[in-house]
């Protein structure tokens, strides 16, 4: 039977997301406008500081508006076209963990898994650094995102410690390594989670998920590191849009 998408209720970040984008395409909120401030956002839709935070940061990344520390975020001049708009890795390399507020880091060194031993050219079981980052909203799991990188880089780069990051992945890794990321190569499925992951995000196991994983290669096209998301199933809408 085909879902007509009845009941579907986007997640509140989402909400905030197409309101801001609406007034931004009728001209409520011209090019360089200051849009309102969080505190009058939070009020206005009635959700928590973090869900407006994060809406913010979603259309930062889609290149619709800047965020200026202490003085606000404006309306983009110039909107980014469709095509600019980021992929779910994109977000999760161009943001800073202390920039944001509803995460919990946790780093371990481990033993590649297959898989991602073979996504990355090394040898099962050799060692990686596991760094893994649980995101809440409205006081609640939303959002799983694990990143698997060699130990060398992951040192070099200082992603080897669980404090929040400062900066993004992308530019801790460039400015230790010199490496500049080229392209990502992604696989999307439609999953139940492991017993671990469900723990995590707090669902049951029969629950869907929508798992991520990504490759990241330098321009040279060596694998940097693989990103991997889970994102509960019945909080996540994936859309995207592009030039034929």
């Amino acid at each position: 039977m085909v879902d007509d998408g009845a009941g579907f209720e986007p997640p509140k970040y989402a909400q905030i997301v197409a309101a801001i984008r609406r007034r931004i395409a009728d001209g409520t909120y011209p090019p360089g406008s200051l849009l309102p401030s969080e505190s009058k956002l939070v009020k206005e839709f009635g959700v928590s500081r973090p869900t407006v935070v994060r809406a913010l940061e979603a259309l930062k990344l889609r290149g619709e508006i800047d965020r200026e520390h202490g003085r606000g975020s404006f309306v983009k001049a110039t909107p980014a076209q469709p095509e600019d708009a980021p992929r779910p890795v994109r977000s999760v390399l161009d943001r800073a963990e202390a920039d944001e507020i509803g995460w919990t880091t946790t780093v371990e060194r481990c033993a590649a898994p297959a898989a991602i031993a073979g996504l990355l050219g090394l040898a099962e079981a050799a060692p990686l650094v596991l760094r893994r980052r649980l995101t809440i909203a409205d006081d609640a799991p939303y959002e799983l995102v694990s990143l698997w990188l060699p130990v060398e880089l992951a040192e070099a780069a200082g992603l080897d410690q669980d404090a929040p990051l400062t900066a993004s992945v992308r530019q801790l890794v460039q400015s230790a390594t010199g490496r500049r990321f080229g392209h990502v190569s992604e696989r999307l499925t439609a999953r139940r989670p492991t017993a671990e992951e469900a723990k995590q995000l707090g669902i049951t196991e029969s629950a869907p998920v929508l798992g991520v994983i990504s490759t990241v290669f330098d321009t040279a096209n060596r694998a940097v590191l693989v990103a991997e998301l889970v994102l509960p199933g019945d909080l996540h809408e994936l859309t995207d849009s592009y030039v034929l």
